[in-house]
């Protein structure tokens, strides 16, 4: 079998009943996820509700993480913004004094939409020139729209020592084998699959490990599989954690991260459902019923696979 792939949860963000950062649930939150077996952190992210916090806020959240971490996983957290090249390069710098390991850059924030793919891979090379030294990885963010990365280019960047991680959503497992060849297994660089409806297929064509928000509901389960996805004596055990995750995408995905908030305090877990998303689904009586649902078949599968919950 080959070596356990890692697990990186992408952070929630606990507020307040006003909305301010809830500090004491963000250090419980950042327990819960290193007792399950995370192997790093990605703060700062779409679940951390990071265009709803302000620059200072970030900072200061990253900075507290990291802190409370202690040097005891890898910590990665997005730098790049709306602004100008330059602006956004200085809160690269920003981001990386706090303590993390690397800075994520969202790709659709170096170029719009209608823009050519040359004209952002020579924003990228630009960005890379105004922040030296800065280790950086790569973020393909659905907001404000998604922009993947061309695998060539990835593996151009790779080889040049400057990006170790890269958080791939493009739902498509041959553009992210392409990507993992490109980069040709460098030292240091890990590709981490989003999408957990080919999870399996995925860490066996050699990515480094999930990075999804199914890790914000059950993060033992992730890090089951990332241990298991190719045992051989666990074949039907990991089929039926595979096909869980299929028939429960939606689930977990509607009115996201109040869903999951929900389930958690649901678990006893000190933290209340406040969001300042607007624009996700109405969280009413069908979306509870259908996430307790959900924590029943999960217990049911736990059961099933022998795997112990928290």
């Amino acid at each position: 079998m080959n070596k356990p792939k890692k697990f990186i949860p992408v952070m929630l963000m606990p507020f307040q009943e006003d909305l301010s950062i809830d500090y004491v649930a963000l250090e419980k939150l950042i327990d819960f996820y290193l007792e399950a077996g995370a192997a790093g952190l990605f703060a700062n992210c779409l679940s951390s509700e990071m265009f709803e916090l302000s620059k200072p806020e970030m900072l200061q959240s990253v900075r507290f993480i990291v802190e409370k971490v202690k040097g005891r996983v890898p910590v990665v957290a997005t730098g790049t913004f709306a602004g100008s090249l330059l602006e956004q390069a200085d809160f690269v710098q920003a981001m990386y004094e706090t303590g993390i390991d690397s800075v994520i850059v969202i790709t659709s924030l170096l170029a719009e939409e209608s823009d050519s793919n040359a004209y952002f891979e020579e924003q990228v090379r630009k960005l890379l020139a105004l922040t030296p030294g800065i280790p950086l990885g790569f973020y393909e963010c659905p907001v404000p729209y998604k922009r993947l990365i061309d695998p060539d280019f990835l593996g151009e960047l790779v080889q040049l020592g400057r990006v170790n991680y890269h958080k791939d959503t493009s739902l498509d497992i041959e553009h992210i084998q392409r990507k993992i060849e490109a980069a040709d297994q460098k030292p240091g660089f890990g590709l981490y699959d989003a999408y957990m409806v080919h999870a399996v297929n995925s860490l066996q064509k050699g990515s480094a490990g999930l990075s999804c928000i199914q890790g914000n509901y059950f993060p033992e389960l992730v890090v089951w599989l990332c241990q298991h996805y190719d045992d051989t004596e666990k074949l039907e055990q990991v089929e039926q954690v595979q096909q869980f995750f299929i028939d429960q995408m939606d689930v977990m995905h509607y009115a996201y991260p109040v869903s999951a908030k929900y389930y958690l305090e649901k678990q006893g877990f000190p933290m209340g459902q406040y969001t300042r998303r607007q624009d996700i689904e109405p969280f009413d009586e069908e979306t509870e019923r259908a996430l307790d649902q959900l924590q029943r078949d999960y217990e049911a599968l736990a059961q099933s696979i022998g795997l112990k919950i928290p």
